[in-house]
Formats: C-alpha cells, sequence, structure tokens
C-alpha cells in the first residue's frame, strides 16, 4: 500500500505526486534537485538561512568539518571559477543559477590531527539540511558530483586539509521548457525510489526488515470507530 503526496502547489509542468509506503514531511516529499533554475537572484537573507542550516548539522565530536565556497554572479570571478570547474554536462543548465556553492570536508580532526573518517557523512548531513531548508523557502538544489576537484582547488586556492567533495546549484526553479530537448524530459520525468524492502533489514541481510511487514499489516487493516 502507498501514500500519495498532495499537489504542489507550483505552476511548473512537473510531475507532483510520490508514492510513499509511509507518511512523510511535506518538506522532504517537495523536494527536488531541478536543472531548470530561474535567474531570478536569491535574497541575501534567504541564502544565509541555508547555510544558518547547515550550521546546526550534527557532526563527529561538534567538529563540524563542513565549509562552503559560494558565489552568486555578482561574485563574477569565483562564480565563474566554480562554472569552470564542471563538467561540461553540468555546466550547460548549472551556469543559469543564480548562486553555485563548493562543499569541502575536513580531512583530520582539529584536536587530535588523526584521519576524520567520518567528515563527508557530516558534510552530506549538513547539505541535506540546507536542501530541506531552501525547500522551505521556495528555492531549490541541485547537488553535482560531475565536477573538476583538482581544477576547483587551484582555481579557488583550496588549502591542503580540505577536500572539495559536492557541487550544487542553489536558485528558484524555472520551467522546464527553458532547457533544451533532452535535459527537458529527465526534468519532467517522475521521482522514483527503491522500496524500503530494498534496502533496510533487521533478522538478516538483504531479508525485509518486519517493521516493514508489521507496517504493511497495519495499512491494510479496516478502519474502526
Amino acid at each position: 500500500m502507498t501514500f500519495q503526496t498532495e499537489e504542489n502547489k507550483t505552476n511548473f509542468d512537473v510531475p507532483v505526486r510520490l508514492d510513499l509506503q509511509a507518511p512523510i514531511h511535506e518538506l522532504i516529499a517537495n523536494r527536488r534537485s531541478p536543472r531548470a533554475f530561474s535567474e531570478q537572484p536569491i535574497e541575501s537573507a534567504k541564502l544565509l538561512s541555508l547555510f544558518e542550516a547547515a550550521r546546526w548539522s550534527p557532526s563527529s565530536a561538534n567538529e563540524q568539518p563542513w565549509r562552503f565556497i559560494v558565489a552568486t554572479k555578482n561574485d563574477t570571478r569565483v562564480f565563474s571559477s566554480l562554472v569552470e570547474s564542471l563538467m561540461e554536462g553540468n555546466r550547460r543548465w548549472a551556469e543559469r543559477a543564480p548562486a553555485l556553492v563548493l562543499a569541502l570536508a575536513q580531512s583530520t580532526y582539529s584536536k587530535t590531527g588523526t584521519a576524520y573518517r567520518h567528515s563527508w557523512y557530516d558534510l552530506g548531513q549538513s547539505v541535506a539540511l540546507l536542501s530541506v531548508e531552501a525547500t522551505a523557502l521556495g528555492l531549490a538544489v541541485h547537488q553535482m558530483g560531475g565536477f573538476d576537484s583538482d581544477k576547483a582547488r587551484q582555481l579557488l586556492s583550496i588549502p591542503d586539509g580540505f577536500e572539495p567533495v559536492v557541487a550544487f546549484a542553489v536558485g528558484y526553479p524555472d520551467q522546464p521548457s527553458t532547457l533544451p530537448d533532452d535535459l527537458r524530459k529527465r526534468e519532467r520525468a517522475p521521482r522514483s525510489r527503491k522500496l524500503l524492502q530494498d534496502f533496510v533489514y533487521t533478522e538478516e541481510w538483504g531479508k525485509p526488515s518486519s517493521h516493514i511487514q508489521t507496517q504493511n499489516s497495519l495499512l491494510t487493516q479496516p478502519l474502526t470507530n
């Protein structure tokens, strides 16, 4: 049995319903990774709220290993450097976004100098919170692994001890019709995910968790007064 999300309030020509196996918050259900971005500038207060959300993410030993290089189109040199660091497939749509960000992770613990094995995980948590905050503010985030980390390090003078992990575009979503034909089709494709039973286990590896079976059983029981 599945749930369906309510209609998103946007007028964009993209699928807005998800088939859910359990209810989730609308901010998570409505989060998307568009390629069609409006050139409308992001208000400074909203941009800062994104990084404030990232700031309060949990991290190992409260190390807070995340660093962000952010540029709007007013930051001409840095924005151009971020665009140049992207792979061509991403560059063709991302350069239209009003802001680009490079997210970096600290390589070692600052107090001990030992390898920070969970820094990428902790950075990922901070970007996840940033993405949810963006959805709450009517913005969208599209994360990209397709960038040249060596070029980014050179162009942006990134010091040793910090690893470029992911780049992302931020802005207000726009109509898919603004994209080239091939990207427009991908933009309009429905969102899909693996089923819970494909990745949540309890008793043994690969066997769907009994909690999923219990949830499915509850969902099929008739409602009583």
